[in-house]
């Protein structure tokens, strides 16, 4: 009998000390568990923890309550007892606070993470910009789905957890006894509290992000259609768009092959640039502008105080509108500008729509007015030619104009000689200019009514008070006028001081240091020559 006890004693310490093998491994998995949950940095936790952080609030908030009652009930109120609901009072004032911070978490701790996001504010697709706007739009729901998605991921992985955590703790309380089986049995009903209320959350998490699914698929394919209809827009409109500009280019070569003047074709071309860069503008605007008769009463409103704001700018933009219409002015001609008492002979470079712009040359006008400078790069406001007189050396073709060289001889020479001299002169180096002037007349008849004009070199005197004036006049070149003037001059001082009857006649003092009459003794020359007849 002994033995038998002995025997049933050692099986008896064996089952035990397996027991408790059990238990202390099951405690450890349960403690790994824990530690897994703990530092999962899991949203649903956080939620969750915040949510019996409530509970455990209000309860307290309710305990203090209870107390706060039966104390101010007692009839004898003792130092201790005022303390100590002075203690209480402030304790609940501080655990009320932070029951209106969590106040958010004390029906549904869920809710933002569960509730299906609205899509509002759904682009409309009107033009290629918002294009852009569209696609960045299908990709921010997309991400909110995306979201969602991790969401129910990590809440799948925080059931598992729970499950696994609920099965060990179900082992190990059937494994302990009194007061630790209890514990354990508060314990399980917790986590079965957690996992009903993560259950319910993935429950409404899986048909929120079926719905929003939905749709983010309508939504795309709204906009995706909208997308679509624009871009064929914008391809027809890109064609229209190049056939005007392909227009354009057809007219451009037209005017350089029929138009001989490279000044006219240039400002043709850039006629057909400005128009067709409008006719562009105009295409893609009333191909993308919604309401045409809104944009056009704004800009009424509008132009009336820009058009008073800038009187200038607008003047520019119609004068250059009348060139181009008028044609008086092209780029190659040589134009003369005079403002403020300063004048400006040069060739126009170009014209845009605020300025004309030409390059100083060096002419008789630099000489005498500008200090003998010259090449600089002259801006012209287009308005000039609606408050000033402008002057083309060139217009129509013309490619001569009338030059004048201006002598005084005195009263006792033989002014019908000097006359005679300077104009055959002119009449030699002028000739070539005088031929083209006639051939550029006739070519201008075709425009303007022109009568029998010569062309001829011409020269006439003027009685004044210093002596006799001859001017001589003849036709030179537009664009190098003190040239021929040079030659001219040149050749008629050359001419004059040959002839001894014929006296120059200026505005000077000589000294005489030797006998003589102060002319080179000319007149003595003269006077021998007379005695010798």
């Amino acid at each position: 009998m002994f033995k038998v006890f002995l025997v049933l004693c050692a099986c008896l310490c064996y089952l035990v000390g397996q027991e408790n093998t059990q238990i202390q491994r099951l405690q450890e998995e349960v403690g790994h568990l824990d530690h897994k949950l703990q530092t999962s940095d899991n949203i649903w936790l956080k939620k969750f923890s915040n949510f019996e952080s409530y509970e455990q609030i209000y309860e307290e908030i309710q305990t203090i309550q209870q107390k706060l009652k039966t104390l101010k009930n007692k009839k004898n109120k003792k130092n201790k007892d005022t303390l100590q609901i002075s203690t209480l009072n402030h304790t609940l004032q501080a655990l009320k606070y932070q029951e209106e911070l969590l106040e958010q978490y004390k029906m549904n701790p869920f809710k933002e993470l569960v509730e299906k996001p609205s899509i509002a504010n759904i682009p409309n697709i009107t033009n290629p910009i918002a294009i852009v706007t569209g696609i960045s739009f299908i990709k921010q729901i997309k991400a909110k789905y995306t979201t969602m998605k991790h969401h129910k991921k990590s809440l799948h992985e925080v059931l598992t957890l729970i499950n696994q955590k609920l099965q060990v703790l179900t082992q190990l309380e059937k494994l302990q006894r009194g007061q630790e089986q209890e514990h354990l049995a508060k314990k399980i009903y917790q986590e079965q509290v957690k996992k009903i209320e993560l259950q319910g959350a993935q429950n409404l998490l899986k048909t929120s992000m079926d719905v929003y699914l939905k749709d983010i698929e309508e939504t795309e394919s709204n906009i995706k259609s909208q997308i679509k209809d624009q871009i064929f827009k914008l391809i027809y409109v890109v064609l229209i768009a190049l056939v005007s500009i392909v227009l354009a280019w057809v007219l451009k070569v037209i005017s350089h092959k029929y138009i001989h003047s490279n000044e006219r074709a240039y400002t043709i071309n850039k006629a057909i640039n400005f128009v067709n860069a409008n006719v562009v503008v105009l295409i893609f605007l009333f191909a993308y502008l919604e309401n045409v008769s809104y944009l056009v009463t704004v800009l009424g409103f509008a132009s009336a105080g820009i058009a008073i704001a800038m009187r200038d700018l607008f003047m520019s933009v119609l004068g250059w509108f009348m060139i181009l219409i008028e044609g008086n002015i092209h780029v190659g001609d040589r134009i003369k500008v005079v403002k403020e008492g300063h004048a400006y002979v040069g060739d126009v470079l170009d014209i845009s729509a605020l300025y004309t712009t030409i390059l100083e040359d060096v002419t008789l006008t630099s000489y005498k007015n500008n200090d003998c400078r010259a090449g600089r790069i002259i801006f012209i406001p287009n308005n000039y030619i609606f408050s000033n007189l402008l002057c083309n050396y060139s217009h129509f073709g013309m490619k001569t104009v009338w030059d004048g060289i201006v002598f005084c001889v005195t009263f006792d020479s033989n002014y019908k000689k000097a006359m005679q001299i300077a104009l055959d002169i002119a009449n030699t180096q002028a000739k070539q200019y005088t031929e083209m002037t006639y051939k550029q007349m006739n070519n201008m008849r075709t425009k303007y009514s022109l009568r029998n004009t010569s062309a001829n070199p011409r020269v006439f005197m003027v009685l004044e008070q210093e002596g006799i004036h001859i001017s001589v006049w003849y036709q030179t070149n537009s664009y190098a006028t003190l040239a021929l003037k040079s030659k001219i001059s040149s050749d008629i001082i050359e001419a004059l001081l040959k002839e001894p009857d014929i006296f120059i006649a200026y505005s000077t003092t000589k000294f005489v240091q030797s006998a003589g009459d102060g002319f080179g003794n000319k007149n003595s020359v003269f006077e021998s020559k007379e005695l010798r007849l």
